[in-house]
């Protein structure tokens, strides 16, 4: 793989071209991933796979029109015709007032914020099969397993670069890892499947492969001989594996885009109360070994931390240059871009700050309720903030979680599940975006 340094040049270098062929501004993002990933099934050597690849976008102006190329072929030859080639589209294509680049002065101009996401290691396929074989082993290895959809392990480097034509260039490195293993539990009609993963930035961070083994094959035996259940309004307590998903929805309400639109349930609710007093979202794109830490965003500005949901308040929406631009505001850092288009928005270590309670004074008052661990579909409408999803879990009877459930349905609208979620206080840092368990009183559930 290249160096950040020589991924950066090949950026710079790009842009110069565009510049001399008549470009009034122009922006390139190069991307290199290297990725080797390892399956195991039953014990045995199932797939090993190598990828290598990397491409080169290119987005030129002329004037208010623009055109996004890109291409996997580095040769010299090739990018200049892609430049010409840019160019042709760009002279035919509408004019959009608001494209552009990012406004100029706020441009990262100091040293990027050091991020501690490239551990330099590339191990071989022998390491990654023997954590995939202990992750299944392990699973396997739990009372009440009776097969296994495998155990999988990864280890990848990306190196990614963007210059623009009016004074950014930079780049960096990160490296990942993920180990995995789902198995089955049961036979027949009765069979049920779970399964546990991780993913980090450096090796040594890796979950250790008999714990995820395990929990998948816990998980997997937990869901056996699903029970019926009395459907109606109730509380739901939602897992933060499934919880996160929450906030999902309302990063996606609040994009630049969406607001410009007008197509989001949340239009209406900059600097209003959207959730409990009590919460707070935050964004840190500066955390150590973070999933998705960067100093700077897909137009070149730096990230910052940020707190979306102020004591319950909506504080900002996310935007990039062009939706700004139509909102008469400014961009806030969390422009995301591939090679190929304009850039959109994205949020980058996300979670939600920890509640006063622990999960077993969360749920202690439930007579009657679900605790949610999966779930299935994506019936939720961005527009009104209607949320109905297939789901399956557990009851909570009279305080405790108890027997398993299956192919419910827990609906509701999103505005309302926001005013009353409630946190529990075991955020864990395991995914590019976290919760704590999250209780929310204001679902209907219906049965399988």
């Amino acid at each position: 793989m290249l160096k950040p340094t020589e991924a950066q040049d090949r950026a710079d270098a790009l842009i110069s071209q565009a510049k001399k062929a008549g470009a009034d501004a122009a922006d390139a993002i190069y991307v290199c991933d290297a990725a080797t990933q390892v399956q195991i099934r039953l014990g045995n050597l199932e797939d090993v796979e190598r990828s290598e690849g990397e491409e080169i976008g290119l987005r030129v102006f002329v004037g208010k029109r623009s055109a996004t190329v890109s291409s996997s072929d580095m040769d010299t030859k090739i990018l200049s015709a892609l430049v010409g080639r840019a160019l042709d589209m760009a002279r035919e294509a509408p004019e959009d007032e608001y494209a552009g680049l990012a406004p100029e002065d706020l441009l990262l101009k100091a040293e990027p914020h050091p991020i501690e996401g490239d551990d330099g290691q590339d191990p071989e396929p022998e390491l990654l099969r023997e954590l995939a074989l202990k992750a299944e082993d392990a699973a396997r290895a739990v009372n009440g397993v009776t097969n296994s959809e495998g155990g999988g392990a990864s280890a990848g480097r990306s190196i990614v670069a963007l210059a623009t034509s009016h004074g950014f260039s930079g780049a960096y490195s990160t490296s990942g890892y993920s180990l995995s293993a789902s198995v089955i539990a049961g036979d027949g009609d009765g069979m049920e499947r779970d399964y546990a993963y991780d993913s980090v930035r450096f090796l040594e961070d890796l979950e250790n492969p008999e714990n995820i083994g395990k929990e998948a094959g816990e998980r997997a035996v937990s869901r056996l001989n699903p029970v019926d259940f009395k459907s109606g309004a109730m509380p739901v307590v939602y897992d933060p594996r499934v919880g996160n998903s929450l906030l999902g929805h309302f990063v996606g309400a609040i994009a630049g885009a969406a607001i410009a639109r007008k197509t989001s349930f949340l239009l209406e609710a900059l600097d209003t109360q959207v959730f409990d007093s009590a919460v707070n979202i935050i964004d840190c794109p500066h955390r150590k070994r973070g999933l998705r830490s960067k100093a700077f965003d897909g137009e070149g500005l730096p990230t910052a931390k940020t707190r979306l949901i102020d004591n319950g308040r909506l504080t900002q929406w996310l935007m990039e240059s062009a939706s700004a631009r139509q909102l008469g505001l400014q961009p806030t850092g969390h422009a995301s871009r591939g090679v190929g288009g304009a850039p959109g928005v994205s949020v980058t270590n996300l979670h939600m700050g920890n509640g006063s309670v622990s999960k077993a004074e969360l749920i202690k008052d439930i007579k009657h309720g679900v605790y949610i661990t999966e779930l299935i579909g994506m019936g939720v409408n961005p527009v009104t903030g209607d949320y109905s999803r297939g789901a399956g879990g557990f009851l909570i009877v009279d305080g405790e979680i108890g027997p398993p459930v299956s192919e419910i349905t827990i609906a509701g609208n999103l505005k309302d599940m926001f005013k009353s979620l409630i946190a529990a206080d075991d955020l864990e840092y395991r995914y590019s975006v976290n919760t704590p368990t999250l209780r929310t009183d204001s679902m209907t559930v219906a049965g399988g």
